[in-house]
């Protein structure tokens, strides 16, 4: 299965969520084991322990999505903070990863995550950041929406490395 979402600009899926709006909220522990099934269904690799932490820190936005007739996660996204400037990015507030269930890609549920977090670091700060491998244009294409704008291209930002060799710090002022 491929690292991101497959790109398709202008495909939408019915039966998703584009047909009704998904319930996003603060995860708690307890969605924990949800999020990681999310996170295995796209192939990704889960992490408990990080989730827990986030869950109980004020300085981190843990959300999940649930589908609009259940209370099944079909989506969870995050926010990191860093207060101080870690390889070439500077401190600040930043998106973190976003994951959707395969079956609802493309029906609106990364958009509703994505701002929710956006308020959310929208009352901390006067800007948002996110790192992305410029090979996922899914991402980078989403979070022009908000004004993201690429700040500068580095093999290491936020102590993350980039498949390829090269990440890109975007940003969007919020006010």
């Amino acid at each position: 299965m491929d690292q991101f979402a497959e790109y398709e600009p202008r495909e939408r899926r019915v039966g998703t969520a584009g047909d009704a709006a998904v319930a996003v909220r603060a995860a708690t522990t307890a969605d924990i084991d949800a999020i990681a099934r999310v996170q295995e269904a796209a192939g990704r690799l889960a992490h408990r322990d990080a989730w827990r932490r986030a869950v109980t820190n004020p300085e981190c936005c843990l959300l999940v999505a649930e589908a609009p007739t259940s209370t099944t996660v079909v989506g969870w996204a995050q926010t990191h903070h860093h207060t101080d400037p870690q390889d070439a990015a500077p401190a600040g507030h930043y998106l973190g990863g976003v994951t959707v269930e395969p079956a609802w890609r493309r029906g609106g549920v990364a958009v509703a995550l994505t701002e929710t977090r956006l308020r959310w670091v929208a009352d901390r700060a006067d800007e948002a950041f996110y790192v992305v491998n410029p090979t996922n244009r899914a991402s980078i294409d989403l979070h022009r929406r908000w004004g993201f704008e690429e700040v500068l291209r580095a093999e290491r930002l936020t102590g993350v490395e980039f498949t390829g060799g090269i990440g890109i710090l975007m940003r969007a002022a919020l006010r």
